[in-house]
């Protein structure tokens, strides 16, 4: 919603303190326990049997603990079977509350009509905006632009046309993104919704098309990781500076692939704004994770309050044409806090990870790349000399962020005779609001105008130079600072220029000096001894204050070490489990119940997309199968095509398909008749498309650990081949991810593709794979992930566009 002049007084109006209060959290455990409970009544009570029938009338079975991804998660689910509680690595058909699509909105438009699609299935699920190349006025630019916005009139769906602003920030000001609810976009940094407590996560295009023509998809939840803050942010500090240093400080994937959720006891979250949080979610894109999910608390509950008093305000406003004030209303507040949405006690999470955040100093990524974070104080004293400054992007382009890099040339200009310094001979400082609403607030406070007279030069609200579109992209030998989100290899222009990322504050004193530089607000404690945080929550044992049933919960998981730790120096690897009491599943006539053939192996983690398929026939529309499955791990091996045969089963090491979203990489296996895919772990996009395209895939990350041991030298090393990966520059409409971590290989591998002889049988009914090692080998098996009715449906009827045609001919 668009402010007028004097809204921006309303921005602080909603801050409060709030009492302090202990937090403890819940680690998991391997065996069950039956759990102490009070007495729930006098004996007397039990013993009279009319009062005992009302007493057990009134008793319900415990319900199962649930974090709040999973919460969230239950209530956008379809078809769940009578009292089903869903968990981290369920399978479920998703009905997400809102999908969002930008300029690739045309490309999904195309595919939802290709599958013989006319109307959108609910109009007010769909959000269009135009924010990517915004800077582009070519004419066919233009006519996909225009033909965007007819298609969204005509579909009856909200749209927000170029210069309005960035996706991701008008699904959060307009209220698309609430918190409790489940939103989706075709892009990456659909994270940031969990800076307002909304599950944001990204999908690929035909996951959107599926939502337009049926108002669902599928959606495998994933493993949830527990990030606990502790102490308060130190003046100077921020959000950005948060991220960065969880990238940088956790740089070895711990949270790949996880759904991350924040938090931390009420003073420490009343320190994260919602704005530092929108920012610290956005960039959890960067760390690897699927989704990143702050608290529905009263910081939150403010800034929703100011939100719909503004709302409430300026609804006749000339300057607004939207329901803005439909969505934001002070009754929807009342009835959300009046019983919140939180994580349950005992709820259980893959992982636990901490950080003090007293401890931090500013922080600065790079160059290129998110897995370096350097305090500021060292790359200061280095000289850095910069070229370009960037404040923009959905990250960190805020009025609170334009705000603060405004006071620091404010500040200058005290020392100044009181006139606004201009920026560093030789510097180009680029500034673009991340809507057009922020803009406007920015103006009417004074901020914009006081970067302009230092010699900023504006943008339009839209992403431009964050994805390497548009004015002021780095040159080769530049050097880039900016509080955006990525700053990989050519992400900003030429992959010969040297890109940083840091906070609004840092970016601007970046300029104004000419070389990475802070403004001086933070200073360092006395006795600091660096950076306090690992995993668990961060609290010491003398200072934790538990129950008995906590404590009994902590007795039970050092006994699980215990046996697991005696497992393994009994038996040298965990004992195989047994299939005697396996529970089965359905398995849809037509769907194979058995999966079986010869383990082919390549071994190499991080194989990404290019190297399962080559970028350069990506957008060839006219390739056949059969060249296909010729160029099918092409990059990562061009003796593959050779080496593996039809009804083999490849696997892979970890992370495999990591990478740019590109179908064509789960198609081509397909097109080599591999009809089952198997690694230590799979990258999210690849796993959509996989199964997007008919193609199976299963995690045994035990299996790859066996055939390292037999087939492979242990220490690793990265392929020169795969250092530096050339994306097509069409990939800027894709659903891209950052770049993988270099391919890994064994130091002494001599085949990358490897027959082994070894058999992989995969009984779907009992999800249970079985491994035979080679004639007269060991034999053994464990249980893995179910594969659940619904996602058997759509890879039967040979993928998600087919299962569409096959429900829209339902519907007619």
């Amino acid at each position: 919603m668009l402010r007028r002049a004097g809204s921006v007084l309303l921005r602080r109006a909603w801050t409060r303190e709030l009492p302090k209060r202990a937090i403890h959290t819940q680690r998991p455990r391997l065996y069950s326990t039956t759990p102490h409970r009070p007495q729930e009544a006098f004996h007397s009570q039990l013993d009279d049997p009319s009062a005992a029938a009302i007493l057990s009338s009134l008793k319900t079975s415990p319900p199962i603990p649930q974090t709040l991804t999973e919460k969230i998660v239950q209530c956008y689910s379809l078809g769940l079977p009578k009292d089903k509680t869903v968990k981290a690595g369920d399978y479920v058909t998703l009905s997400p509350h809102h999908c969002m699509t930008h300029d690739n909105s045309w490309p999904v438009a195309l595919k939802f009509l290709s599958i013989g699609a006319t109307k959108i299935h609910d109009p007010k699920q769909i959000v269009m905006t135009l924010d990517h190349d915004v800077q582009n006025k070519s004419e066919a630019n233009l006519k996909k632009f225009r033909q965007i916005e007819e298609f969204a009139k005509k579909q009856g769906v909200d749209f927000y046309p170029a210069g309005r602003g960035i996706g991701h920030q008008i699904m959060v000001e307009e209220g698309y993104a609430w918190p409790g609810t489940m939103a989706v976009a075709s892009d990456s940094h659909s994270n940031m919704y969990g800076g307002v407590g909304c599950l944001g996560t990204a999908v690929v295009r035909t996951d959107a098309a599926s939502i337009w023509a049926t108002g669902r998809t599928w959606w495998q939840i994933p493993p949830i990781a527990k990030i606990t803050f502790n102490g308060t942010l130190p003046a100077g500090v921020t959000g950005k500076d948060v991220i960065v240093a969880l990238c940088g400080l956790f740089s070895k994937d711990e949270v790949l692939n996880h759904a991350i959720e924040f938090t931390g006891s009420e003073e420490t979250m009343r320190s994260l704004r919602v704005d530092d949080r929108l920012t610290i979610a956005n960039m959890t894109t960067e760390w690897g994770a699927l989704t990143g999910l702050f608290p529905i608390d009263s910081v939150l509950q403010g800034w929703l309050r100011y939100k719909a008093t503004e709302a409430a305000l300026y609804r006749d406003s000339e300057l607004t044409d939207n329901t803005t004030h439909e969505r934001f209303t002070h009754a929807r507040l009342d009835e959300l806090f009046a019983s919140p949405m939180a994580s349950d006690k005992g709820a259980k999470y893959a992982k636990y990870l901490h950080l003090d955040l007293s401890t931090l100093s500013p922080y600065v990524s790079g160059p290129n790349s998110v897995k370096v974070a350097t305090p500021l104080t060292e790359l200061a004293s280095q000289d850095i000399k910069v070229n370009k400054a960037y404040l923009v992007s959905c990250t960190n382009s805020r009025a609170s962020d334009l705000a603060a890099a405004a006071k620091v040339f404010k500040d200058a200009a005290e020392k100044n005779g009181g006139k606004i310094p201009r920026i560093a001979d030789g510097v180009e400082f680029y500034i673009a609001a991340a809507s057009l609403p922020e803009q406007i607030a920015a103006e009417e406070s004074g901020d914009w105008q006081t970067m302009l007279d230092a010699g900023a030069q504006p943008l339009p609200a839209s992403c431009g130079p964050c994805i390497g579109l548009g004015t002021g992209l780095l040159e080769p030998g530049e050097v880039g600072i900016s509080a955006s989100n990525r700053n990989f290899k050519g992400r900003m222009g030429s992959t010969d220029a040297k890109a940083y990322l840091a906070s609004p504050e840092v970016v601007a004193a970046s300029a104004l000096s000419g070389k990475i530089s802070g403004p001086g607000a933070y200073v360092q404690p006395e006795g600091w001894q660096g950076v306090v945080l690992g995993e668990g929550d961060g609290i010491r044992e003398e200072d934790r204050m538990i129950t008995a049933d906590e404590a009994l919960e902590k007795v039970i998981g050092q006994l699980d070490s215990i046996v697991s730790d005696a497992e393994s120096d009994l038996f040298g690897t965990p004992v195989t489990e047994t299939a005697e009491h396996d529970s089965m599943i359905d398995v849809l006539p037509g769907f194979p119940e058995k999966v079986t053939g010869e383990i082919v192996f390549c071994d190499a983690d991080n194989i990404s997309t290019d190297g399962i398929y080559p970028g350069k026939l990506t957008y060839q529309d006219d390739v056949s199968v059969n060249d296909m499955a010729k160029a099918c791990m092409q990059n990562f091996d061009p003796s593959f095509s050779s080496v593996a045969k039809a009804g083999d089963i490849l696997v892979a090491g970890f992370n495999f398909g990591c990478g740019s979203s590109r179908e064509q990489a789960a198609t081509a296996i397909l097109a080599k008749k591999i009809p089952l895919v198997v690694a230590g772990s799979f990258g999210n996009i690849f796993s959509r498309n996989s199964i997007n395209n008919a193609l199976m895939g299963v995690e045994v990350p035990k299996l790859v650990q066996r055939l390292r041991e037999c087939f492979s030298a242990p220490v690793t090393q990265p392929t020169e081949a795969q250092q530096s990966i050339t994306e097509p520059s069409q990939n800027r409409e894709s659903l891209d991810s950052p770049p993988p971590g270099p391919q890994m290989v064994p130091a002494a591998e001599k085949l990358p593709t490897r027959r082994t002889g070894w058999t992989f049988e995969w009984d779907v009914r009992r999800s249970r794979v079985q491994i035979q090692e080679g004639e007269g080998g060991a034999t053994w098996s464990q249980k893995v992930g179910e594969l659940p009715p619904n996602v058997q449906e759509i890879i039967a009827r040979g993928g998600l566009e087919k299962w569409v045609k096959g429900e829209i001919e339902k519907s007619s």
